[in-house]
């Protein structure tokens, strides 16, 4: 596809979780599918007629095993916030239909303990997991996230 060709197309809509545990710091998930280090947060497309806060709430569970009752939701972030795949990568995924994502990001408080949090879901996301300090969290991002995790933490700030 040509650079003219993904601009055009749209952005999918997802949503994002930032998860973080009583002392502050946020879940990450190093990528099942990746042959580099590839650590973020949960995130997920939103299904047709789905809200974006109980897709969050799906997404959580469907990748990290967490219930929505071991979870208080804090804040939302006000917009959506979109970031572009590079450009070799867009042909590979989601068959080609969107130049990246558009998220809507939700603050959430886990109240449960590490034990009762399970990569090993149906279909398992990520092959590691750990709790980020929030001021090291844009650095272990892939480079394309960045700025997306950056509006977030800044949106979230005051709540961390």
């Amino acid at each position: 596809m040509t650079p003219e060709e993904i601009a055009k197309l749209p952005y999918r809509p997802c949503v994002g979780v930032m998860l973080v545990n009583s002392d502050g710091a946020v879940f990450v998930g190093q990528r099942r599918d990746r042959d580099q280090d590839a650590w973020q947060m949960p995130q997920g497309g939103v299904d047709p007629g789905e809200i974006p806060r109980e897709a969050a709430l799906r997404e959580l569970e469907e990748e990290t095993g967490i219930p929505r009752d071991l979870v208080t939701v804090e804040a939302e972030t006000e917009g959506w916030l979109p970031y572009d795949l590079p450009h070799d990568v867009v042909p590979n995924i989601w068959k080609g239909r969107y130049r990246g994502q558009e998220q809507k990001w939700f603050l959430m408080r886990f109240q449960g303990q590490d034990d009762q949090v399970n990569i090993q879901t149906a279909e398992p996301e990520f092959s590691a997991w750990r709790w980020l300090p929030a001021e090291h969290l844009v650095a272990g991002i892939v480079p394309f996230k960045r700025a997306v995790y950056a509006a977030v933490l800044e949106e979230f700030e005051e709540k961390l």
